[in-house]
């Protein structure tokens, strides 16, 4: 009975002290809500840009000639390394000369003897006329005596002109290069009989500095500069063209490193494509550039005062577009639609949407939800953040 009596004690004792652990712990397993997330927010960046069209063309070499003989004869030297630059007036082909040079020799005798001939008829000439004023001669001879003479100075003409063309032919059997440039590769070699039938190609040159780029304008866009310089109360002629710079890029490069401006605008827009063909020249001193080459185009085309931009990272897309993360009323992140214009090294230019006041959210924004209450950290965009230079870029 009385070991009954413990036991029940012993249990009465243990429930006890769970009961007591139960009421101790019932305060602290309530959930506490985490704190709101912190982001960093900013208000846009506001600055004039200068926009631009971004567009896609190709390089093409502004001088580019086949070098033929044009004259008949045997290659005697290849006078250049292939591959290699020249300078205009270099000699590139030595063709049989002395065929040529003989040519020239005959043309000289040739008009030596007209020349000797025409003295002969200037005296008869000048004789029957003295004769003619003491009345011992007739007007037959006189008449005759002039005819000689001008026969005699048509034949010097004509041999002047056989001795002009011998000159010309011997001049072709060198073949000097029409330009600075590049030459190919030889594709005759020495020994071989040149312009039998007619011109054969011997090599050809490249001029690749400066360079052609072409490119394509949409007629939307055509329509767009239009507008601009209507409000300005301008025209774009020709005279304006090399006042408009062009930038070009490779596909690995950053950005746009290749400077240079406009050179032609067609007269047209093509009906069957529906664009205006635009070429530009661009500086290829260091001869980075090759023609046939796919690049990147842009040409600035207005300028805006007041532009408000934000980090580029900063915009997300979904099936509706783009947007921004904005903080709202009472620290709410709200989902802000928005026009995005072009980028400007880490920024990018909103174009509708968003309100200088606005405060975007620039970092964080995986952590900022829409409809979620946030802790905000106010930040400054650096003006040096975006990379271009407004102040240096004309616009038509």
């Amino acid at each position: 009975m009385r070991g009954r009596s413990y036991r029940g004690l012993q249990l009465f004792g243990i429930l006890t002290v769970v009961a007591g652990l139960s009421a101790c712990d019932s305060g602290s397993n309530a959930y506490v809500p985490p704190p709101p997330p912190k982001v960093n927010v900013a208000q846009p960046l506001q600055q004039p840009v200068v926009e631009y069209f971004e567009l896609t063309g190709n390089t093409d070499a502004i001088n580019a000639v086949d070098i033929e003989a044009r004259v008949q004869g045997f290659l005697e030297s290849i006078d250049y390394k292939d591959g290699t630059a020249v300078k205009k007036g270099d000699k590139l082909f030595s063709i049989q000369r002395d065929t040529y040079k003989a040519q020239v020799d005959q043309a000289q005798a040739q008009l030596a003897s007209q020349q000797a001939s025409q003295v002969g008829a200037k005296q008869e000439y000048d004789r029957q006329l003295n004769l003619m004023k003491q009345q011992v001669t007739t007007q037959t001879a006189v008449d005759s005596a002039k005819a000689t003479l001008d026969e005699a100075d048509a034949s010097i003409l004509n041999a002047q002109a056989s001795l002009d063309l011998a000159n010309i032919n011997l001049g072709y059997t060198e073949v000097v290069a029409p330009f600075d440039g590049t030459v190919t590769d030889h594709l005759v070699d020495v020994g071989a009989l040149v312009g039998v039938s007619g011109p054969t190609k011997l090599a050809s040159i490249v001029q690749t500095d400066p360079l052609y780029v072409y490119f394509n304008v949409s007629e939307a866009q055509v329509l767009m500069i239009k507008q601009s310089l209507a409000k300005a109360g301008r025209k774009l002629t020709q005279v304006d063209l090399p006042n408009i710079p062009v930038e070009i890029g490779l596909g690995d490069e950053e950005g746009y490193p290749h400077k240079g401006h406009l050179d032609y605008v067609a007269p047209q827009v093509d009906a069957s494509t529906g664009t205006l063909s635009v070429r530009g020249i661009i500086d290829n001193k260091e001869h980075a550039l090759l023609p046939g080459l796919f690049v990147r185009v842009r040409v600035p085309v207005a300028h805006k005062d007041k532009a408000l931009l934000v980090r580029d990272d900063a915009i997300g897309t979904n099936q509706q577009g783009n947007y921004v993360l904005v903080l709202g009323k009472d620290d709410v992140i709200e989902q802000r639609p928005v026009k995005i214009g072009q980028r400007d090294g880490s920024m990018r230019v909103i174009e509708s949407g968003l309100d200088a006041g606005d405060w975007v959210v620039m970092a964080g924004i995986q952590r900022a939800v829409p409809e979620m209450k946030v802790t905000p950290e106010k930040v400054t965009i650096e003006a040096a953040a975006a990379t271009g230079d407004p102040s240096g870029s004309k616009v038509p």
